[in-house]
C-alpha cells in the first residue's frame, strides 16, 4: 500500500499518455463542430464529429482521463472509429478543483442526453450510444455503464431522456478508491475528486464505485488493462470484471502483457491489431444492431 500512495501522490495526472501519438484525420467529408456547449459550466463543452451517411450512425462518446484533474477532449484515439462508420464525440467534465464527485459523472451524463436530444440534427442513432474513456475517464464510463436506471444520480437533467449507455470500454479505470486510496490520505487525486479522505467521505467512496449500482441489465463492457500498471493496479479491473459477471452481465478483461499506465501498448490502440478488431467488434455487436434488422 505505501508505494501505491507514493505514486498516487506523485502523479502527473495530464499524462496518462506520455506522448500523446498523433492520430489520424477524420475523412474530409466529415461534418466537424467544436465546443459545443452542452451544459452552463465553461468545461461542459464538447466536439463531435459525424461521417457522411443517408441513415442515423451509432455514436461513441471518448471521456479523457487526467485524474479528475486535468486531461482534455482534445485528444481523442476515437476518432479512428469515424471511418468505420461511428459518429464520435469527445466531452470535458468538471474538475475536481471545480466541483467534488459526482459532478463529473453528471456532466457525463447531461452530455449523452444532449447528444441524444440533438440525435436528428447530428444524424445520430439515440439508442445506439456507447462510451470509452481511459483512466479517470474509464471510471467514469465504467460509472456511466452501470448507473443509467439511477436515478439520484443524473444530476440537475433538464429533460427525461435517459443517459443510459448501450456499451462500455474502460482502459484501466479506477474501480474501488477506498482501495486506491488510504482512509486517512490527506491529499491525492483522489481525496481530492471526493472532497476528503475515503475515510472522511466514505459514503461518497462507495457511490463513486460502479460496482455499487450494479444490475443484471446493465451495459456490456470491455476492459483493457496492463498487467504491470502501477497507478492503477490490475486488480481494480479484476474486481469490476468479476463483479459484472458474477451479476449477469457481459464483461470481458483483456490484459496487456507489459503495459504500465497508459504506455506504448494504448498508444498503439490497444497495442497490436488483433485488440483493435476486438475493440471495433465489440462496439459493432452493440451498437450496429440496428442496421442488421
Amino acid at each position: 500500500m505505501r508505494w501505491l500512495l507514493l505514486t498516487i501522490l506523485g502523479l502527473a495526472p495530464a499524462t496518462v499518455f506520455a506522448q500523446e501519438p498523433k492520430l489520424p484525420p477524420a475523412p474530409a467529408d466529415a461534418q466537424m463542430s467544436k465546443d459545443v456547449s452542452y451544459g452552463p459550466h465553461e468545461r461542459n463543452k464538447l466536439d463531435i464529429t459525424v461521417p457522411k451517411s443517408d441513415k442515423p450512425l451509432p455514436l461513441v462518446i471518448w471521456v479523457h482521463g487526467g485524474g479528475w484533474e486535468a486531461g482534455d477532449k482534445a485528444f481523442n484515439p476515437a476518432v479512428l472509429l469515424v471511418k468505420k462508420g461511428y459518429a464520435v464525440a469527445s466531452v470535458n467534465y468538471r474538475y475536481s478543483k471545480q466541483a467534488v464527485f459526482p459532478a463529473q459523472l453528471h456532466d457525463c451524463k447531461a452530455a449523452v442526453r444532449f447528444l441524444r436530444d440533438n440525435a436528428k440534427k447530428y444524424n445520430l442513432d439515440p439508442d445506439a450510444a456507447g462510451v470509452w474513456g481511459a483512466s479517470a475517464g474509464g471510471h467514469l464510463v465504467a460509472l456511466l455503464g452501470t448507473t443509467g436506471d439511477v436515478p439520484d444520480l443524473e444530476g440537475d437533467a433538464k429533460t427525461k431522456t435517459s443517459s443510459k449507455v448501450q456499451a462500455v470500454c474502460d482502459w484501466f479505470g479506477p474501480t474501488d478508491l477506498v482501495k486506491l486510496s488510504p482512509m486517512s490520505a490527506a491529499s491525492n487525486p483522489i481525496t481530492k475528486l471526493l472532497g476528503g479522505s475515503t475515510g472522511d467521505k466514505a459514503d461518497l467512496a462507495i457511490l463513486a464505485n460502479p460496482i455499487t449500482h450494479l444490475t443484471k441489465n446493465d451495459a456490456p463492457f470491455l476492459t483493457f488493462h496492463g498487467d504491470e500498471d502501477r497507478l492503477v493496479p490490475v486488480s481494480q479491473s479484476v474486481l469490476l470484471h468479476d463483479a459484472l459477471t458474477k451479476a449477469g452481465v457481459e464483461s470481458e478483461l483483456v490484459l496487456l502483457k507489459g503495459a504500465d499506465h497508459g504506455g506504448r501498448e494504448f498508444q498503439a490502440q490497444v497495442g497490436n491489431a488483433e485488440n483493435r478488431k476486438k475493440l471495433l467488434a465489440f462496439f459493432d455487436k452493440h451498437l450496429k444492431h440496428a442496421e442488421s434488422k
